[in-house]
């Protein structure tokens, strides 16, 4: 049964770690963020990785090491001396927040102590979620397994203690 896995990859290689692993057949995502660039002469927005240096792989244990193929690739990330695993549902959530919001504001933050809530209005309606900061219109939802946080552009969302 195929599980997603965490992987470390070298600084900046990580959407050509995904390209590479596309080419021998292994399912893998890189979720990306647009940022605003300043060159001496012009500004741009460009792709960058939301979480920098990792990169997810949906594959079986048995073939875990065949993203060593890879050039990039340094090594799984690890919890408790095994295999950080990425449940379905959350890689999901991040595809649907990437697609539903505006990710140009979009920020990686470390764990911090939070609050469980449960949100009562928009595209996560009834969806528990544990929020570290809410800050005017930016509201700041972890992803416990990850050990990241996404600050998410949103207004009027309404939020109610589990």
């Amino acid at each position: 049964m195929k599980k997603w896995f965490v992987i470390y990859t070298k600084p900046r290689q990580e959407k050509k770690v995904a390209n590479e692993l596309a080419k021998i057949s292994i399912e893998s995502y890189c979720p990306t963020k647009k940022v605003e660039r300043q060159w001496s002469d012009r500004k741009k927005k460009v792709e960058t990785p939301l979480f920098t240096s990792y990169c997810f792989v949906h594959i079986e244990e048995k073939d875990r090491n065949k993203v060593f193929q890879v050039p990039g690739v340094v090594r799984y990330v690890f919890w408790l001396k095994k295999p950080a695993i990425v449940r379905d549902e959350e890689i999901e959530e991040i595809k649907r927040w990437l697609n539903d919001y505006n990710h140009e504001y979009i920020e990686t933050r470390k764990f911090q102590d939070n609050e469980r809530l449960i949100i009562k209005s928009g595209l996560l309606i009834d969806q528990q979620a544990t929020v570290v900061k809410q800050n005017g219109n930016q509201l700041i939802l972890q992803l416990e397994n990850l050990g990241f946080t996404l600050c998410v552009s949103q207004t009027d969302m309404l939020l109610s203690p589990v």
